[in-house]
């Protein structure tokens, strides 16, 4: 049962219930009003009538009063006696049905009552009353009046009420329907759009909504703020999907090349041994070994640094300890004079590190540095590598400047994906495309951030922000980016 033929029968039902209670209360209110109006005027025209009977005790007669007044209420009068005679006003022609024994039996228990009857097609409200002489029964006054009317009356308040509230019903369930149908034509409008995008893949589709913020209004902003959540998942899961597939092929792509070299030179001097190893051959050999030396230690950095990454995806996290920046920048510019390079490498004071400590990991810090570093020696070729110190509010920063290549400015945003290098032919510098990645999870778990500042042909500017430990409340990692120099 649909919804819709649901609300019509409690409509519906609600109607006929109140109908059936206003119809039954108001047709027993007229019925009881007009009977006991009819009663008050019989007893009224009754005990008129007693008053004025005057009765002849010697020869056991009386006689009945003037009846101009019971003419103009339709009232008639039938006096029974004991001794069987009856008397009835000049007004009625006929007799009133009298069952003496009866009536005399109960006149000796009440002084008056009332009785209905049918008598020659007409319906009579009878209004018996005791006549006493002498504390002694004498006889029943009986005042009449015909309630025909009365009850046609009734009858027909009977039958317009009962065909009024079938029309009302009847007209009641019909509008119901039409109201229900309107009131639920949004939630139609919500599962069409729904089976839309059930059907389709197009999450960008919203459910239209005219009219006030009421119970449909906030239902259909409420689906619709879940398919804008909805539509957010899916564009990050097609992008992570699509980030996952760029992954695998780039780590093919990368892994290929020192497992192609490596295979070679095993066959060489699988070759080589297996004929007569003369000089030029050994020169062969050792060629051939010092390849597969530098390609497998290619092959394990990019193996180390895909482990580096699948912890960060796991959720490891770094062991943090309170550390002097100082001694750790230090060996990081003394280590840095042996990285191969063509362009001079220098830095500034060091004084602002004097008692900085930091919470982080020595390693991975060491190991950060030497990221940003071996990456401004690759890509710079003329004028200089240069490494500086920054203070500002509770803040260290460790800036590495180069005069080298620079980037373009949509290039920025995506230097710490997975895989990505800006010389997108991939032979210009060697690399694996993911020390920034690696870079920027290290900066993540010491809660510190990265500024990136870079024009093409002009050079790059990386500083590295980190908080100090005495700060009780670290800020949230964040990337802030410029496109050029300020």
């Amino acid at each position: 049962m649909s919804l819709r033929l649901r609300l019509t029968l409690w409509y519906t039902g609600i109607l006929t219930i109140t109908l059936l209670i206003f119809g039954i209360a108001f047709y027993l209110f007229i019925s009881l009003q007009t009977d006991t109006d009819n009663k008050q005027v019989l007893e009224e025209q009754g005990k008129s009538a007693v008053s004025q009977i005057r009765l002849i005790p010697q020869w056991n007669l009386f006689t009945l009063p003037e009846l101009n007044d019971f003419k103009s209420a339709g009232v008639v009068l039938q006096a029974n006696l004991t001794n069987g005679k009856i008397e009835k006003s000049n007004n009625f022609t006929g007799v009133l049905s009298f069952d003496q024994e009866s009536a005399f039996a109960r006149a000796k228990k009440e002084i008056s009552w009332f009785s209905t009857t049918q008598q020659d097609d007409n319906n009579l409200l009878i209004y018996h009353i005791r006549m006493e002489s002498n504390n002694q029964i004498i006889g029943v006054l009986q005042v009449a009046m015909e309630i025909t009317r009365d009850l046609h009356f009734l009858h027909n308040i009977r039958t317009v009420l009962l065909t009024l509230s079938l029309i009302a019903i009847l007209i009641a369930a019909t509008l119901g329907w039409f109201l229900a149908r309107k009131a639920l034509r949004p939630i139609e409008n919500v599962i069409m759009a729904a089976n839309q995008i059930e059907r389709g893949t197009d999450l960008g589709q919203r459910i239209e909504h005219i009219g006030p913020n009421d119970e449909i209004g906030r239902l259909t902003n409420t689906i619709n703020g879940m398919l804008s959540r909805l539509q957010s998942t899916y564009l990050e899961l097609e992008e992570a999907y699509r980030a996952q597939r760029r992954f695998v092929s780039d780590a093919s792509h990368e892994l290929r090349t020192p497992l192609t070299t490596i295979r070679g030179n095993v066959e060489l001097l699988a070759k080589v041994w297996r004929s007569e190893a003369g000089k030029q051959d050994m020169q062969m050999t050792m060629e051939a070994m010092q390849d597969i030396s530098q390609e497998a230690a290619r092959m394990s950095r990019l193996v180390n640094d895909l482990l580096a990454l699948a912890r960060a995806d796991a959720g490891h996290q770094i062991d943090h300890s309170h550390i002097k920046l100082l001694p750790i920048v230090e060996e990081v510019i003394r280590k840095a004079r042996f990285f191969p390079h063509q362009v001079e490498w220098k830095h500034g004071d060091l004084q602002e590190l004097e008692n900085v400590t930091v919470l982080g990991s020595e390693d991975y810090l060491q190991q950060l540095l030497f990221i940003f570093i071996e990456n401004a020696f690759k890509y710079t070729e003329h004028g200089y590598v240069q490494l500086d110190i920054m203070r500002i509010d509770h803040q260290v920063g460790i800036r590495i400047s180069d005069t080298g290549i620079g980037m373009e400015p949509e290039q920025i945003p995506q230097i710490f994906e997975r895989f990505y290098r800006a010389d997108t032919s991939r032979g210009q510098t060697s690399g694996t495309g993911l020390g920034l990645s690696i870079a920027k999870w290290i900066i993540d778990e010491h809660r510190g951030s990265i500024e990136v500042v870079s024009k093409k042909n002009q050079g790059s500017m990386f500083i590295i922000w980190l908080p100090e430990s005495q700060e009780d409340i670290f800020q949230s990692s964040d990337l802030r980016i410029q496109n050029d120099y300020e």
